[in-house]
């Protein structure tokens, strides 16, 4: 009976080993659960990808809204305000703005070699050729930003800067919206690109300088 329990024990242990020699180390089952158990996969999209006891799910995440972020909004705002013609706001003001509030890059590129040929060349375009007058505003902004000196850009960045433009802002959307009537008016076909890019201007403004 004694011989017989034994050879069992054996058996088992005999095929046991097989089994136990698939099985993972326990460091590398330690780290297999680590990955699998709190995977995320992060895209550069706002998209992170998490698995859960259900299986992955997407979490989306909002770009912060950082100094840049908010003056390439500016910008963009400001050239759509300078080319359109839904609004009755002088729109002379929005080139200081341009120059108090546009990007860094892009302030260097206008003041460094690319920026001097493009203004050499479209003065000369200007001088024999007939521009519209949604064009000029652009034209004389890159030119501001050439020749103004340094204690003028130095407001870039700054509080007084910053109050500065949101006054600007401010009166430009006083303008627009005063002129226009109403605020339906303000929002017809022929004017709501100027309204949106006024009310953009005018909140990035407030943000800037909280």
């Amino acid at each position: 009976m004694s011989s017989l329990s034994i050879s069992t024990a054996t058996a088992f242990s005999l095929y046991s080993k097989p089994f136990l020699s698939l099985q993972s180390p326990p460091h590398q089952a330690k780290l297999f659960s680590l990955r699998f158990h709190h995977l995320r996969f992060q895209g550069n999209h706002g998209v992170v990808m998490k698995k859960n006891r259900r299986g992955f799910g997407a979490v989306c995440y909002s770009t912060p809204l950082t100094p840049q972020n908010l003056q390439w909004v500016c910008t963009v705002s400001s050239a759509v305000l300078m080319l359109s013609r839904g609004t009755a706001a002088q729109k002379s003001f929005l080139v200081p703005f341009f120059a108090l509030q546009a990007p860094t890059s892009i302030i260097s590129w206008i003041k460094g070699e690319y920026g001097a040929w493009t203004a050499f060349l479209a003065l000369l375009v200007r001088l024999f050729f007939f521009i519209p007058g949604e064009l000029e505003l652009p034209f004389v902004a890159l030119l501001l930003v050439i020749v103004a000196p340094y204690q003028v850009m130095n407001l870039r960045g700054t509080q007084m800067g910053a109050i500065v433009s949101l006054l600007i802002a401010g009166y430009l959307a006083f303008q627009h919206f005063s002129r226009a009537g109403s605020l339906q008016r303000a929002f017809n076909q022929g004017s709501v690109v100027a309204s949106l890019a006024i009310i953009c201007i005018t909140a990035v403004s407030c943000l800037l300088f909280i």
